[in-house]
């Protein structure tokens, strides 16, 4: 097995003084940030909002007509869209605590909960507290490589990893339900560290969040569109000729036979209708079609959020830490550990919008508490603070960044493996970083900038946790 060379962290160049000035530099930005939080921000979230209902009411509407190719592509595309807004710029940083600052009696993380497998409780306890405390230090972060994949070459090898290309595949699909049980925390169940009144409160909310899914995506719309689809037949019905409409008289009074109480119970009475029902092929054809565009949305979901998150956690340029790297740590040297455990990726406005504004994953993770909409106000100024310091400002196209991912996926699902070069400190201007190889030496330059382009933005100010 290859030996492997560890490359100094960042953190380690660092004197006492310089991490104590940087935390409060850090803490300077959060702090002015919340002061000016205000309508301004509250209209942001409650029209985004707004805008998810908007598109879910559209695109059902549209999926009435989903037997159609052009209003199932509509519907599916709109669904899609939908269910991302809701999952990654709503869902993800309400429960984050993000605009609990307005004192709203919904919108706020206590009471919002998600279209999602995981339960707020479960999530919150996972994502919010384990992963945003003990981000990328081994052994303490859950998140690194979910437990089930070797993303750093510090994990021991296991034959097991060799099935991680496949298995990685699988879990960008299903992302929503291997974060759920990600979320279960196996490891503390088999301690003994999780009551067993805890896991079956757990397992019970997934289970409700599963048959919440299965019967509103895979039953009630279908079996609307269905009946939608045969209401209009018999309405067609009703304007042509004799034939035509002793058809849908027949399947009109085959439901009410079917319906009628007599002597059978409800369920049988409920399987008869069904049975009618899926005899129609104007039923089933809009029931069938409908399933596949939700089927779809959700998948498209799953895909793009496993991209984001994975592209923002586990790029080559991400550092990770040991135990004893974080012993007595100081608010400063939390500040730079999450500086240099996450990644940026570089796009547009809209792109930033629907990846939850997680392409600014540096600064949610140094501000995890501040409203998305501030991430690109504040990243110039914490790039300047990454100058100051010869700190890097991990970034890259989102492209680049989920290919690094892969290639590291596919690289260390086999033994050995070496950390790769990281980038050198951040250099405004036209002059790029150097990067660091493994024995701590430097090479050319890696890209434009070493940050990518950030957006205009009028900001959005918010406030942060207590120093300590």
């Amino acid at each position: 097995m290859a030996t492997m060379t560890e490359i100094e962290s960042p953190l380690a160049r660092l004197t006492d003084e310089q991490i104590e000035e940087l935390g409060k530099e850090f803490d300077a930005i959060h702090d002015e940030v919340f002061d000016d939080l205000g309508d301004r921000d509250r209209r942001y979230i409650t029209s985004m909002i707004s805008m998810h209902r908007r598109l879910l009411v559209l695109s059902r509407v549209i999926l009435l007509g989903s037997r159609y190719k052009p209003a199932w592509i509509a519907g599916t595309s709109m669904l899609s869209l939908a269910k991302i807004l809701e999952n990654m710029e709503i869902g993800h940083n309400v429960m984050h605590g993000q605009w609990d600052w307005m004192n709203d009696p919904v919108i706020n993380s206590s009471a919002w909960d998600w279209d999602s497998a995981s339960t707020a409780e479960a999530w919150k306890h996972s994502h919010n507290y384990v992963h945003h405390t003990y981000t990328n230090i081994r052994g303490k972060d859950r998140d690194l490589g979910y437990e089930i994949m070797r993303i750093d070459p510090h994990q021991r090898w296991n034959p097991v990893y060799l099935a991680q290309p496949f298995y990685n595949l699988v879990l960008a699909a299903f992302f929503e339900w291997g974060v759920a049980a990600h979320d279960l925390d196996f490891d503390a169940i088999k301690a003994g560290d999780k009551s067993k009144a805890q896991l079956t409160r757990e397992l019970k909310g997934m289970a409700g969040k599963a048959r919440g899914q299965i019967v509103k995506d895979y039953v009630a719309f279908p079996v609307l569109s269905g009946l939608v689809a045969l209401g209009m037949e018999a309405a067609y019905a009703a304007t042509v000729g004799q034939q035509r409409r002793s058809r849908s008289r027949r399947v009109v009074d085959g439901l009410a036979r079917a319906a009628r109480p007599g002597r059978s119970s409800s369920s049988q009475r409920a399987r008869a209708i069904v049975g009618e029902l899926v005899e129609r092929k104007s039923f089933r054809r809009p029931f069938r079609t409908t399933v596949t565009a939700d089927f779809t949305a959700n998948i498209v979901r799953n895909v793009w959020a496993y991209a984001i998150i994975f592209c923002g956690h586990f790029p080559d340029q991400t550092y990770t830490f040991s135990q004893k790297e974080t012993v007595d740590e100081t608010r400063g040297g939390y500040y730079v550990r999450q500086l240099l455990g996450a990644a940026n990726i570089e796009g547009g406005p809209t792109f930033h919008v629907v990846s939850g504004n997680l392409g600014y994953q540096v600064e949610h993770h140094l501000y995890p508490d501040m409203p998305s909409t501030r991430y690109a106000e504040i990243a110039p100024r914490v790039k300047e603070l990454c100058e100051r310091y010869d700190l890097p400002y991990n970034t890259g196209p989102f492209l680049k960044q989920l290919a690094t991912v892969q290639r590291t996926i596919l690289r260390l699902a086999f033994p050995g493996g070496e950390p790769r070069p990281k980038p050198g400190p951040y250099r405004g201007g036209d002059t790029a970083p150097a990067s660091v190889n493994g024995n701590g030496s430097r090479r050319g330059p890696t890209g434009p900038n070493g940050s990518g382009p950030e957006q205009a933005s009028d900001g959005v100010r918010v406030e942060m946790p207590a120093g300590g």
